[in-house]
């Protein structure tokens, strides 16, 4: 089936089979391998990408579903220059990350949430329910939240 899809802002074409899993087609067709694969069954987040701006488990969407969609995947967080995401900043100055395979989904996760929410570092059950949606077996999560209130305030003008 063909599909269109926009990811980071660049148009793809795609012939892709029904069943396909948009994380597959992110990672094999795109090249975009930051999505990373962990439980395969939505649980455990590293596979979060943002579509049309809502967070969204790539391991549970099948790619046709995306059609003329927009996504964003990590690789789509630094800005066009290269510079690092305000989250990417406070995930390293936090040392939010040990063995880095959960970092892409809750990058993305908390680049939702702040898009959403300005405000988010004010609100520290607002930050624990982003951090609550993934799963790490690393870092014991307070450097994750940590990294989110920080990059908030950065996004706030460091308020």
């Amino acid at each position: 089936m063909k599909i269109t899809l926009t990811v980071n802002g660049r148009g793809y074409e795609l012939d892709v089979e029904p069943r396909r899993l948009l994380a597959d087609v992110l990672r094999d067709d795109c090249g975009l391998t930051g999505t990373h694969l962990g439980c395969e069954h939505g649980i455990c987040g590293a596979c979060t990408v943002l579509m049309d701006g809502q967070a969204v488990r790539s391991c549970l969407v099948l790619a046709v579903q995306c059609d003329g969609s927009s996504l964003r995947t990590v690789e789509g967080l630094a800005d066009p220059g290269g510079e690092p995401h305000p989250l990417q900043r406070a995930f390293s100055a936090e040392h939010a990350l040990q063995c880095g395979f959960c970092t892409p989904g809750f990058l993305m996760v908390a680049a939702e949430a702040l898009e959403r929410d300005p405000a988010i570092a004010d609100k520290p059950e607002a930050v624990e329910a982003v951090v609550g949606s993934n799963i790490c077996r690393c870092t014991g999560y307070e450097a994750i939240r940590r990294a989110v209130t920080r990059a908030a305030h950065e996004c706030r003008g460091g308020e």
